[in-house]
């Protein structure tokens, strides 16, 4: 009985040692029966089968140019992946995991099944398209009509020869330049209203000035002075009498100070959210987000090449790798719980909007409560 239980313990060890990476002693390496094969660790192959359960077997390392990624019992390893037709490796071939190729520069991945892959060669944006989004080594160039063209038959065409239906695709980029010149005539129209009342109050200012000047001189001689031993004080001569002169000009300037951006009252919404579940948030973006720009809409949220591929290495289905990369943006700014921090939001909403995806953007506000 405690032969067994000793054989438990050692290779349950040896089993937790190559789920984080390390390959065991070769010469301690024990191997046991499964399905009564004698099975070697990965990076190794059999070389001679153990004879009884309590024996090792004799396993040897996989040569270079060579792996295995399971545990195994066979007698040869596999040979390493070559990548070649504009692939570039991306990490190397060891003992105990294939080469990772990715597409080479210029060129973009497209699937052909769960394991393989070919590069096709990145998509060229010509007049009269623009590029909206730039070609990686995972997804093609997105291009783009340029200002007044629509797309019409996978082609771009001139608004204005388009007639109908397509003028709703028009009236955005007219509405937006219609929208642009009524925002700097009303900024013209301001400054110039702004200047005038500055001239005006600079010009009422010097008359104020001038008349209280010439009306003070003018009582100063009709009442002469007074001889004293004491010299009186200069500003005590210039003294206003009691009878009101009936040339009396009172101006009262009341200056209007606009109110700035952070003091002008802002529009609260009814209901703020006190708390943002995180999954919930995560499950609506990829609802909201079409698939092929999951990976740079994440991106552009600051999360690091090497997490999304380990994302993808470490779940097969596309929607649950795509869930761990927007998991691992938001544990970054939130921490590990279970809940986002709205500023969090507001980054995710503003990056929504750059990718052109402001329908999503408004409907994460209304769950959220940001309209």
């Amino acid at each position: 009985m405690w032969n067994i239980k000793v054989k438990a313990e050692f290779v349950a060890t040896n089993v937790l040692q190559v789920m984080y990476g390390r390959i065991p002693d070769p010469q301690v390496l024990f191997e046991f029966y499964s399905d009564s094969s004698c099975l070697c660790f990965p990076g190794y192959r059999l070389k001679e089968e153990c004879s009884a359960p309590r024996e090792r077997s004799n396993c040897t390392a996989c040569p270079y140019g060579q792996y295995m990624d399971t545990m195994n019992y066979a007698d040869k390893c596999r040979t390493c992946r070559k990548c070649n037709n504009h692939k570039v490796v991306f990490r190397p071939c060891k003992g105990n995991q294939n080469t990772v190729c990715q597409c080479d520069k210029g060129y973009y991945r497209s699937n052909i099944d769960s394991e393989n892959f070919e590069c096709l060669k990145c998509r060229q944006c010509d007049h009269p398209e623009k590029e909206s989004q730039k070609c990686t080594p995972e997804n093609n160039t997105v291009c783009q009509c340029e200002d007044n063209y629509y797309r019409l038959n996978n082609k771009c065409e001139l608004c204005s020869k388009c007639s109908g239906e397509c003028k709703s695709n028009c009236s955005v980029t007219l509405s937006c330049s219609k929208g642009n010149e009524s925002t700097k005539g009303f900024l013209y129209n301001s400054i110039g209203v702004a200047t005038a009342g500055l001239t005006l109050l600079l010009l009422v200012a010097a008359v104020t000035h001038v008349v209280t000047k010439s009306v003070t001189l003018r009582r100063l001689q009709e009442f002469p002075s007074q001889s004293s031993a004491v010299t009186p004080d200069p500003c005590k001569e210039i003294l206003i009498p009691s009878e009101e002169s009936s040339f009396d000009i009172t101006f009262k300037v009341a200056t209007i100070t606009p109110l700035s951006e952070c003091e002008q009252p802002v529009k609260l919404p009814d209901c703020i959210p006190v708390e943002i579940k995180l999954s919930e948030l995560i499950y609506t973006v990829l609802d909201l987000v079409p698939v092929l720009q999951v990976k740079q809409l994440v991106r552009s949220l600051g999360v690091r090449d090497t997490e999304i591929e380990q994302a993808e290495l470490d779940y097969r289905p596309c929607r649950e790798a795509h869930y761990q990369m927007l998991r691992a943006w938001a544990e970054r700014g939130s921490g590990a719980g279970a809940l986002l921090h709205p500023p969090l939001l507001h980054d995710l909403l503003n990056e929504l909007r750059k990718m052109h995806l402001g329908q999503a953007a408004e409907e994460l506000e209304k769950v959220y409560g940001f309209t």
